[in-house]
């Protein structure tokens, strides 16, 4: 064991030559929507290149085959593709074989997992594997899937989670994001703001927002007043955050000290009217406040309901729902939003292309909040297909003059991982765990490699275990071990884990790895017919710490 860790610490000068480089089978027909004509591709070209023209800049050139094959796989399906699907995309002849790729993982269960994926993780928030349990016996995670594999509207999506009354059975894990926050009505309004509507208000608890002035502290504790009612129930029918037709009435007070009434309203919106009893007096419980349940066992719905009259007067035709979702998903896949960061859409941070916003997000609305539109709109612009090396001259990444690369989240990463030696991979594998406990940042604001981070994709019990089950005769490294030639070897290699082949400077040095004996295998006695299998371990482990595999690019 201790020879296998100094034989790993001699690939240190391979990985550093590779850090400084730059599954399910999909199915189904292509919705007529994706392929119609009055998508604004060309719109958004147009914005985008005004603004170079402005800044009298070039932009990067567009990103070959190889690299535009491998950045969509992750982008669209949270993977990167198999050997046979790259060179599937690589020998196609067809002159629009980048759009047809696109709507065909558009429509695959690869899709749905990798969006449900994440955004479990911006809705919910990273937790432990408990909690991500939780999540799927309560059918929050099969009720996002479902959002995502029947294209469901965003506007309506977002009504039935801030809602959380399930219509049937098969709709239960909507209830989730409220139930999970455990009655910290707080906590749920900091939650919704930045996730449905796009601002942060976290700062407006105490005080009007010091540098968004308007941001007032009024608007936190409105949106907090409208659920401030509910309260997480367990019933026969599963859990469900029943609602209070009584209480919720408060006041808050800034830092001078004087105090306000917690009013139903949120920012830009107006106030919801509703009558408020004398200050200390007591309102009674009635049974003809409420609505009684057509289900029984079903919590009992108030008539007047402040969370219904927040999806109503408040959420539903928002502006904002529909702009703070186009920002979110651009800068899911151009690496940064319109307005950066994505979340903060306030008017410290202005978009970098306010008519390029205000056009896809009134595109956004008028075909029906369509996410998989959206996706497919964004994608197929030109700054999206860009090389990702920085051109001359170019320094403002708000620009989108290159494609701006970022690193791969958990699942990302150990997808990835898995199929680059396994050519098969499973979301439920303990790499997967693992993965999430030390990848926590989705769409990070700053890229910062952690020393928790690092010491795992050092060497994690979970990490080295993955690699040496690899070697198994049915894995790439099995097969590696009898190639019968070096160079194909590290052909191969070089293939499945970073996309492309080897250049010489990276094919001598791993020829004169795999070369030298290792003293714990007895396979090296030949290694131009029998490769060590531990330092085959090692070279893949190299190559897939690397920057070129670990980040989108």
């Amino acid at each position: 064991m201790r020879r296998h860790y100094r034989d790993r610490s001699l690939l240190f000068f391979l990985f550093a030559i590779a850090y400084f480089l730059t599954g399910p089978q999909v199915n189904g027909q292509v919705q007529p929507d994706l392929q119609s004509q009055d998508l604004p591709i060309q719109a958004i070209n147009d914005l985008i290149s005004q603004k170079w023209d402005a800044a009298a800049i070039s932009p990067a050139l567009r990103c070959s085959d190889d690299v535009f094959v491998r950045r969509l796989y992750l982008d669209l399906v949270g993977r990167i593709p198999t050997a046979e699907e790259r060179t599937n995309f690589l020998a196609d002849g067809r002159d629009h074989k980048r759009e047809l790729l696109i709507d065909q993982l558009l429509m695959s269960e690869d899709y749905v997992q990798h969006y449900a994926d994440i955004f479990d993780t911006l809705l919910m928030g990273r937790v432990n594997r408990r909690k991500y349990e939780e999540r799927r016996e309560n059918q929050w995670r099969s009720w996002l899937e479902r959002v995502f594999r029947d294209n469901r509207p965003w506007d309506a999506v977002a009504s039935d989670i801030l809602l959380a009354r399930p219509d049937s059975a098969d709709d239960r894990g909507v209830v989730w994001f409220l139930y999970e926050r455990n009655d910290n009505h707080q906590a749920i309004a900091e939650a919704i703001a930045p996730n449905f509507f796009g601002i942060r208000i976290d700062c407006a608890q105490c005080h009007d927002h010091m540098i968004a002035y308007e941001i007032e502290q009024s608007h936190y504790w409105g949106l907090v007043a409208f659920f401030n009612r509910s309260k997480n129930e367990k019933t026969d029918h599963g859990p469900r955050v029943a609602e209070s037709a009584v209480g919720g009435y408060s006041e808050f007070a800034n830092l001078e000290g004087s105090s306000s009434p917690n009013l139903l309203t949120f920012f830009a919106s107006t106030t919801v009217a509703e009558s408020r009893p004398e200050k200390d007096a007591k309102q009674e419980e009635s049974d003809d406040l409420y609505i009684a349940s057509d289900v029984p066992g079903e919590p009992r719905i108030p008539k007047f309901s402040r969370r219904q009259m927040f999806v109503e007067q408040i959420a539903r035709d928002n502006p904002l729902l529909a702009r703070s979702f186009v920002n979110k998903i651009w800068a899911l896949i151009m690496g940064r939003g319109i307005v950066h960061p994505f979340d903060q859409m306030d008017s410290v941070h202005p978009p970098s292309h306010p008519e390029l916003l205000d056009l896809l997000a009134a595109d956004f609305r008028n075909h029906g909040y369509n996410i998989r539109r959206l996706v497919r709109t964004i994608i197929s612009c030109d700054a999206y297909q860009l090389d990702a090396r920085q051109p001359a001259g170019a320094e403002d990444p708000a620009l989108f003059a290159w494609y701006v690369q970022r690193p791969l989240t958990a699942e990302q990463f150990a997808r990835s991982m898995q199929l680059s030696l396994r050519n098969k991979f499973d979301n439920n594998s303990p790499l997967v765990a693992k993965l999430r406990d030390k990848v926590p940042d989705v769409m990070p604001e700053i890229i910062v490699t952690g020393v928790a981070e690092s010491l795992f994709l050092t060497n994690n019990p979970a990490l080295n275990e993955f690699l040496s089950t690899s070697i198994e005769s049915e894995h790439l490294l099995g097969k590696l071990t009898h190639s019968g030639s070096i160079d194909d070897a590290i052909d191969s290699l070089c293939v499945a884990i970073l996309g492309r082949e080897p250049d010489a400077e990276e094919r001598a040095s791993l020829q004169s790895f795999l070369q030298q004996p290792t003293a714990s295998d007895d396979s090296a006695s030949d290694a131009t017919v029998s490769l060590s299998p531990t330092r085959l371990q090692n070279a893949a482990w190299a190559l897939l710490m690397s920057a070129e595999f670990r980040f989108n690019h």
